[in-house]
């Protein structure tokens, strides 16, 4: 799933050329686009008829496109889901499963997903400006009523591992692997470090660093491995070649020269350096 800088610049790119627009028509193919919208795509579809887009919003890795009358269109992107803004003549992707027309005759806003692991869902919003289905995530280090020091004491009282909090969307939002993996090899830090055995400044510096690399990376247009992440006009984002731990299995640390290692924590991949970043003793923490 992408995270908070991914997101951040496909909502930005939303923002550009589909707020303010009128939705003519919606057209959705298959089920599984849909499938978290219980009433069924029939349904979602006809509900994305003559309705104006009024925001582009983001908490964390969480995407919607606000509407007038008081819903929200929930953007699930999973591994895979691209939003596309393009001339409503070019070819059909292989795996387009909505399409967007609009009064005006501009370009479509198409969903694509080639795994079909995203999908579109309708949610009320709240008094907030928050749709209910997100209302349980917490607040990302983007936004500006992010408090630090709450969640730095939130997490000193666990007993969990430190990467396990820094990956808890219900603690602090928008950090996934990419990014967390990221902040501990900056803050020097293996991630399976209890939370209570770490310092409250040791926190506060891992939040700091996971900030600054996901400001980082969105200035680069956030982190592509391969096509199917790409922003709203098909740009794929190019951080990638600025990582020091994710993903570089072997390479040599940029800060000591040690080869980077890959574990395995919470059913997927995790790399660090094994000088900078020593493992806790005693038993693994999940």
């Amino acid at each position: 799933m992408p995270e908070l800088p991914e997101v951040e610049v496909v909502r930005r790119g939303l923002a550009e050329h589909v707020v303010g627009r009128h939705v003519e028509r919606t057209r959705i193919s298959g089920i599984r686009v849909a499938r978290r919208h219980v009433a069924g795509a029939a349904d979602l579809a006809d509900r994305l008829h003559d309705v104006t887009v009024t925001a582009a919003a983001r908490r964390g890795k969480y995407l919607w496109l606000a509407l007038d009358g008081d819903d929200a269109l929930i953007v699930h992107l999973g591994m895979s889901g691209q939003l596309l803004v393009e001339p409503a003549e070019a070819p059909l992707e292989k795996h387009c499963h909505a399409r967007f027309d609009f009064t005006d005759g501009g370009p479509q806003l198409r969903f694509v997903d080639q795994r079909t692991f995203g999908g579109l869902a309708l949610s009320p919003l709240g008094d907030d400006g928050i749709p209910e289905s997100v209302a349980h995530i917490a607040l990302d280090p983007f936004d500006p009523e992010f408090d630090q020091a709450a969640v730095v004491r939130l997490m000193k009282r666990r007993e969990s591992a430190v990467k396990r909090a820094l990956l808890d969307q219900t603690l602090v939002s928008g950090i996934g692997n990419i990014y967390a993996d990221e902040a501990l090899w900056r803050a020097g830090v293996h991630g399976e470090r209890r939370c209570s055995a770490l310092t409250k400044p040791t926190l506060s510096r891992l939040l700091d660093h996971a900030g600054e690399v996901m400001e980082q990376a969105l200035g680069q247009g956030g982190t592509s491995f391969d096509a199917l992440y790409v922003n709203v006009n098909g740009a794929s984002g190019y951080f990638d070649r600025s990582l020091h731990a994710y993903g570089r299995q072997g390479a040599p640390c940029d800060r000591c020269g040690a080869p980077i290692r890959r574990e395995h924590f919470m059913n997927r991949s995790s790399f660090s350096c094994p000088v900078c970043q020593p493992r806790p003793r005693g038993p693994r923490l999940a």
